[in-house]
């Protein structure tokens, strides 16, 4: 619905009516609906009656108060009594109206450079008309008020972080204020930011810590246990998912690679046997290495959402320092070294009597509650970490999230590679030539690691992990 405008102004000059009544004139033309006298007061009206008609009818939406010199000396001149000039608005009638309706163009300043507005509208906000060029550069702003389409949108309401959903203990995480104050420090280019960013990290992985087993457990349903610290550690997951969200949008591109480097490194440490244990059971530390896995295919997710492939490139083609506890044979391993899986947690989260084909995936849905990276987001991470483990001669990797991928699917990124300039991005990424040649590795490492031998995928979820990447038709439009 149009909005319905009535202009008060002063009678100061014949060339200032015209110039209300030009301006009425591209009102009308822009859809407003205006009330002005020189068009709606017809003889043998009462002009007070007019006015206060226009002002108190709850149809007009916005009343236009043109204030130069004489509008502001005649309202305030009105409160005190002997006003006379019907068209303007008195402190009385203004104050038995919702305020909100008027809006102050200011047509004249004082020699001191203050706008001529009527005392008791002095704290609204005005717009400035004092000449044609800014009546015409803030044009746009009034039509945008009189419509209520403002140029700048509140954005809405979104979902509260996950940390604040949690309990005390997770909530209290100070990895949460330091994060805040890594964010502004980035932000605002404050010197130091590398100390923010290990300040960060370091509580990060604290509080990680503080979960790992380091005393034989006396629980009767350990996964029951595994569940709560998987679930306990969601937040921190999302820390450093933000984390990476964040610093792989600025150009610091080497210092952001060696920080998340570490990172890497400091996740392998959590998955393994803390050094002061000497006697102990694997599956004390499956919470962690869920969380080490699930970690990693939200950190492949965040670089793919954010598009840093040659970070990505790092990410895959890096080796990685094992934690003395692990090393055995070498010192090194790839990405592989991030992979996690669960025999436990089949017994909480499966229904009764079944059993799931991955209850590490399981876990990994159910704790996908992140709007920018949904489960969607993961399952192509983890389908984009099977292309990079095809594609490296010493990698392995079974994608457990993939078999909620179903039969249709195709994931937007490989999806988007039919054409050579998405492709570019894999080639950046793993340093192919061509769509042939990525082909022809892929059958390789398929091949390498007996892809055919996984039943499950075919019998249950069926799955076709060539056709989920696109394979025949990648790099096919120009």
């Amino acid at each position: 619905m149009s909005p319905k405008t009535f202009i008060s102004y002063s009678w100061t000059s014949e060339s200032h009516r015209e110039m209300v009544r030009n301006w009425a004139d591209r009102l009308i033309a822009d859809g407003v609906d205006v009330l002005l006298d020189q068009y709606d007061l017809k003889e043998g009206q009462d002009k007070n009656s007019f006015m206060e008609r226009m002002v108190s009818d709850p149809s007009v939406t916005h009343v236009l108060m043109i204030c130069d010199r004489g509008y502001a000396e005649k309202a305030d001149a009105r409160k005190a009594g002997v006003g006379t000039e019907s068209q303007i608005i008195s402190q009385e009638v203004y104050n038995r109206v919702e305020q909100s309706k008027f809006i102050p163009i200011v047509c004249e300043f004082s020699p001191d450079d203050v706008p001529y507005v009527p005392t008791f509208a002095k704290s609204r906000i005005w717009l400035n008309f004092s000449t044609p060029e800014l009546a015409n550069n803030n044009w746009e702003q009034l039509i945008r008020v009189l419509f209520g389409k403002p140029l700048l949108q509140k954005p809405a309401i979104g979902k509260p972080p996950a940390y604040v959903l949690q309990d005390s203990k997770v909530a209290a995480n100070p990895a949460v204020s330091r994060f805040a104050a890594f964010k502004q420090a980035l932000m605002q280019g404050r010197a130091g930011v590398s100390l923010y960013r290990n300040d960060f990290l370091d509580s990060c992985f604290e509080f990680a810590d503080s979960f790992r087993v380091r005393v034989a457990p006396m629980s009767d349903n350990f996964a029951q246990n595994v569940l709560e610290v998987t679930e306990a550690l969601v937040p921190i997951r999302d820390l450093i998912t933000d984390w990476v969200l964040l610093e792989s949008g600025t150009q610091n591109t080497k210092e952001f690679e060696d920080a998340l480097n570490r990172v890497l490194e400091r996740m392998l440490e959590l998955k393994a046997k803390p050094r002061e244990l000497t006697r102990w059971q694997e599956e004390w530390f499956e919470a962690h290495r869920l969380f080490v896995y699930q970690t990693f295919l939200y950190i492949v997710a965040a670089l793919l959402r954010s598009e840093r492939f040659s970070i990505l490139r790092e990410v895959f083609l890096s080796h990685y320092l094992l934690p003395d506890t692990e090393a055995s044979d070498g010192r090194f391993d790839t990405f592989d070294a991030f992979y996690g899986y669960s025999d436990l947690l089949n017994s909480v989260l499966a229904p009764d009597g079944k059993k799931l084909l991955s209850p590490a995936a399981a876990l990994i849905k159910r704790q996908a509650t992140r709007q920018d990276l949904p489960f969607e987001a993961i399952m192509e991470a983890e389908l984009f970490t099977l292309l990079a483990a095809a594609l490296n001669e010493k990698a392995r990797w079974y994608p457990q999230t993939l078999y909620y991928a179903g039969y249709a699917r195709v994931f937007p990124f490989f999806l988007r590679a039919t054409q050579r300039k998405h492709f570019q991005k894999l080639v950046i990424v793993f340093g192919i030539k061509s769509a042939e040649d990525l082909r022809n590795k892929v059958k390789e490492g398929f091949a390498r690691m007996d892809v055919q031998s996984w039943t499950d995928f075919r019998f249950y979820a069926d799955v076709s992990f060539w056709s989920k990447m696109n394979m025949d038709k990648l790099d096919t439009l120009s």
